[in-house]
């Protein structure tokens, strides 16, 4: 056996693929893992193949998001004026729990709920609370994970509750469109950093500013995987796009200044510094050989 870029080891040509397929590995990724190395000798960045997700695997996370779909869909349906976020985490929590899943950010290093809710300047990690109640005129992110048998999907939606600042329903828009354009430049074997820079394009073409401090990431088997998905990145730059990788594309896009203000006392919040209005979307998806299969939204 020889050992991959990566540290492991490639079965021989006659034994099973490590994939899972039952296939020999000379029938199966044989030609695929070699070039994989031929990239790795270009001085191309790539991630661990155990990282890439097998047909199983995608199985798994389609059930997962069924999930995680369904509970924003119900939210979809329910989320109004005069809800308060504690409302939406108990909707997010029950519905999880009658489809046989667990919310992935319930208990995640600390996080005390089942979902986050960011209110209008509220960046990302917003933590419902009975005492915040939706109002006319307020924008908010509904972010959530699911686990179910293992498998882990994300995804989050912004809701504009009643009649909404005509600049502001624009920055919705906006960051949606972003989210569609970074989908539109994924090519197998082509650069993730092709995807942040075609979102980038999208909010900065718009005047908005895109948060550089998080990003999308790696996902299916554990909550966050390799890579990072950084949405001011440079188009040709970054991890190789191999089929089988699977990642969020989530970007923060803010109306003024793209600065953060991570001080809040409980750790988790993060708000826009200029404290003006921030928008997020995010989908899940898997790279495949012709493109990309959309699995959470």
């Amino acid at each position: 056996m020889s050992v991959g870029y990566d540290g492991i080891e490639n079965p021989g040509r006659n034994d099973p693929c490590w994939c899972g397929s039952g296939k020999k590995y000379k029938k199966c990724h044989q030609a695929f893992d070699e070039k994989l190395e031929a990239l790795w000798a270009d001085g191309e960045e790539l991630i661990d193949r155990d990282l890439l997700k097998t047909p199983e695997d995608i199985r798994g996370i389609v059930a997962s998001a069924e999930v995680n779909v369904g509970a924003l869909d119900y939210v979809d349906e329910h989320i109004k004026a005069g809800v308060s976020t504690e409302e939406i985490d108990q909707w997010v929590y029950n519905y999880c729990v009658e489809h046989d899943a667990i919310p992935a950010d319930l208990n995640f290093e600390g996080y005390p709920k089942s979902v986050c809710t960011s209110i209008n300047e509220v960046v990302c990690h917003g933590i419902p609370s009975p005492d915040e109640i939706l109002k006319e005129g307020d924008i908010i992110n509904v972010d959530m994970s699911t686990i179910k048998n293992g498998y882990f999907s994300d995804s989050s939606r912004m809701y504009c509750i009643g009649e909404v600042d005509p600049e502001w329903k624009r920055l919705v828009e906006v960051t949606k469109q972003a989210v569609e354009a970074g989908l539109e430049a994924i090519r197998p074997w082509g650069h993730l950093g092709d995807v942040g820079a075609a979102v980038n394009k999208v909010a900065t073409d718009a005047g908005f500013s895109v948060v550089a401090e998080y990003g999308g990431h790696g996902i299916g088997n554990e909550f966050h995987e390799d890579p990072f998905v950084s949405f001011v990145a440079e188009a040709g730059t970054g991890p190789i796009l191999v089929p089988g990788m699977c990642f969020t594309i989530e970007p923060m896009v803010n109306m003024g200044d793209a600065a953060i203000d991570m001080s809040d006392p409980n750790k988790w919040t993060v708000r826009t510094k200029d404290r003006k209005p921030t928008a997020q979307w995010e989908v899940q998806l898997v790279v495949t050989e012709d493109g990309y299969q959309l699995l959470s939204w």
